[in-house]
């Protein structure tokens, strides 16, 4: 078969020693609508980390030197940054779950892990894409068009 497999089950082991899902186009697509919700949590997440953390940084290389209104806001700051890290640890957590991977952090690109003529490949969505439209071989950037072909023996399954 020259699309990508047509059943579920286990592929190549991930680094945490799960064993990696492999995932039909039909099982990728459904799944769409709740990889929004996560991704969006996860850039919104990563957006507050890169906010709040230089100046927890400025305040801790002044700790010495900082008046109580500075100390107070130090120590709320580590809070925040601890609870908007847990969230994002979280949102990685439940896409893990999902058997998912986050290919591109800063794009919020997700592969969805399948194969391809026995290669390890992905569906490919991130962002702003409404409908699952790309796949890629494991390792490579290029994203290329799922050929028609590949919808219509989803269909049929």
């Amino acid at each position: 078969m020259s699309g990508p497999i047509s059943n579920t089950g286990p592929s190549a082991p991930k680094k945490s020693g799960r064993r990696e899902s492999v995932l039909t186009l039909t099982m990728a697509r459904q799944m769409i609508p709740l990889i929004q919700r996560i991704i969006q949590d996860i850039l919104t997440t990563r957006q507050d980390l890169t906010r709040l953390l230089p100046e927890q940084e400025r305040l801790d290389k002044e700790r010495r030197s900082l008046d109580w209104p500075e100390r107070v806001r130090r120590y709320h700051l580590q809070d925040d940054i601890a609870a908007v890290a847990k969230q994002h640890q979280q949102a990685l957590d439940e896409l893990e779950n999902l058997g998912v991977t986050l290919v591109d952090a800063a794009r919020g690109q997700i592969g969805f892990p399948t194969l391809v003529n026995d290669r390890r490949a992905f569906f490919s969505w991130k962002p702003g894409e409404e409908k699952l439209k790309y796949w890629h071989f494991w390792g490579e950037k290029l994203r290329r068009a799922i050929p028609a072909s590949w919808f219509k023996e989803s269909e049929a399954n």
